[in-house]
């Protein structure tokens, strides 16, 4: 049999109906413990909620995906309201962070108002005790690690982390998770982030149903993907595969506290 996994993010509300009920009924086969599903938005996050209360293996994250526009003043007050209320069943805050991408797109986007964003879910976070889930890369991990370090967040995973040796450093300093994905396989700079970083501060992950290439390409993103990302982590970190698989799947339940 194969060893436990969990998928530590997902979009799992984002799946056709066919494709997520196909990575549902295998999860089983593949002994898929967990998902840690992520939302958007207040709408995606209400999916996210029905799905979880359908399959126990799916495990909520509420938050604002920030490469989108910002929230108005009414739509965040009511998010933020549904964190709150349902935060007993809720396993993180996120997805959350900074828009690095979209501002690749329109390099006049302002980005103050999503560093306040952050800062507010943040703290959110902070009041209800829950780990948070990041989507910050490159230059934005500086400023989320500084708004991490400002509210003494001790518990952080910088999803598909992509970053420099300056804040690498300071990411492990503080004793932050990253999240790697099947892009070890093609990625240098994964491979080298992987090996410099603590086996026990890595989580795997898919972004599924974000599509991947070359060993991957035309294949649907799927769970089972980890199995493959956590065989490549145990050969460029030349340790037992047995024991990478048990390092990361206690890391990512004792960070999700499930």
């Amino acid at each position: 049999m194969l060893p436990r996994i969990i998928d530590a993010h997902i979009h799992i509300d984002d799946y056709g109906k066919q494709e997520r009920s196909e990575i549902l009924n295998e999860m089983a086969d593949y002994n898929v413990a967990a998902l840690i599903a992520v939302s958007k938005n207040e709408k995606s996050a209400h999916q996210v909620q029905a799905l979880a209360k359908d399959f126990k293996a799916i495990k909520p994250a509420y938050g604002y995906h920030p490469e989108q526009e910002l929230p108005s003043e009414t739509a965040l007050a009511s998010l933020v309201s549904f964190i709150e209320k349902n935060h007993h069943e809720m396993t993180a805050v996120g997805e959350v962070g900074l828009p690095f991408y979209l501002r690749q797109e329109d390099p006049g986007l302002k980005l103050e108002p999503y560093v306040e964003l952050l800062e507010e879910l943040i703290i959110v976070a902070k009041k209800l005790d829950k780990p948070i889930i990041l989507h910050a890369v490159y230059e934005d991990a500086r400023i989320a690690c500084g708004l991490l370090e400002k509210h003494s967040i001790q518990k952080a995973q910088f999803h598909w982390f992509k970053g420099d040796a300056k804040i690498v450093q300071r990411l492990k300093s503080n004793g932050y998770h990253i999240s790697i994905t099947p892009d070890i396989y093609y990625k240098e700079r994964t491979r080298k982030l992987i090996k410099s970083y603590p086996l026990h501060l890595i989580m795997a992950e898919t972004d599924g149903p974000w599509p991947f290439t070359e060993n991957f390409k035309g294949q649907l993103t799927h769970p089972k993907m980890v199995h493959q990302v956590i065989r490549k982590l145990a050969a460029l970190k030349e340790e037992p595969v047995q024991e990478v698989y048990e390092t990361v799947f206690q890391t990512t339940k004792n960070f999700f506290r499930i």
